[in-house]
């Protein structure tokens, strides 16, 4: 509804459900780029804006569960009981994260590819920094750090189960699987070559395969479980 809610920047839809987070954007936006707002599509009537969500700076993000909704901004995490009546559960620091690159898994364990904690390094994943399923206000646990790559991470994934992460540097050459416990590499897998930006990274539900998809234009699928089904570069 362009005329309520004018030009968008960002959308997530919850599941397959009713309800969007819309953030302002575009050439015409109604609403400034620092707020979430909550769309509830089954609403009857023109105001189906049901909730919103201000910050102090521009979102980059928004990721939501039936029962939490994650914000990434450019140096900063927000994450909230989420809908029924929302609070804010916790937030913290991170590095500067210009895409608001972020990764949840199906149990909701979070990993942080760029904290602002002073002894990390850009190459590294910080895993799991919450159990949001679990998480209360104020409340937090120890993050584990994973040395994933030599240069920054560009793009990473937690999967559904929150057992594995996968990631790739900022060259978005090699694409690394990690155990989260244990913190072991499993696989390292090739895209290509050539250096290329990665959109995403995204494992299939039984973790058997992972998407990566990159500004080349091309989407790669890897076998995770059966690796003989990859191709092998010449």
């Amino acid at each position: 509804d362009a005329e309520q809610v004018g030009s968008v920047g960002l959308v997530e839809m919850l599941n397959r459900s009713n309800l969007l987070a819309i953030v302002g954007g575009g050439s015409h936006p109604k609403f400034p780029d620092a707020s979430v707002l909550i769309w509830d599509d089954a609403r009857e009537g023109k105001d189906k804006l049901v909730l919103e969500f201000s910050f102090p700076k521009p979102v980059l993000a928004v990721r939501m569960r039936h029962d939490r909704l994650v914000v990434a901004l450019q140096s900063r995490l927000f994450v909230f009981s989420f809908p029924h009546r929302p609070c804010k559960l916790f937030e913290f620091d991170t590095r500067d994260n210009p895409k608001g690159e972020r990764g949840t898994g199906g149990n909701w364990g979070n990993w942080e590819p760029q904290t602002g904690n002073p002894n990390w390094e850009p190459q590294s994943l910080v895993s799991p920094v919450q159990d949001l399923g679990s998480a209360k206000p104020g409340s937090s646990s120890a993050p584990v750090t994973i040395n994933a790559h030599q240069s920054e991470v560009g793009c990473a994934a937690l999967g559904p189960s929150g057992a594995l992460v996968a990631s790739a540097s900022r060259r978005g050459t090699l694409i690394r699987l990690f155990c989260t416990q244990s913190r072991a590499r499993l696989l390292e897998l090739r895209r290509g070559t050539d250096p290329a930006t990665l959109y995403c990274l995204s494992f299939s539900p039984d973790c058997s395969f992972l998407c990566a998809v990159s500004d080349k234009g091309t989407g790669h699928v890897f076998a995770l479980r059966d690796t003989r089904l990859n191709r092998r570069s010449a």
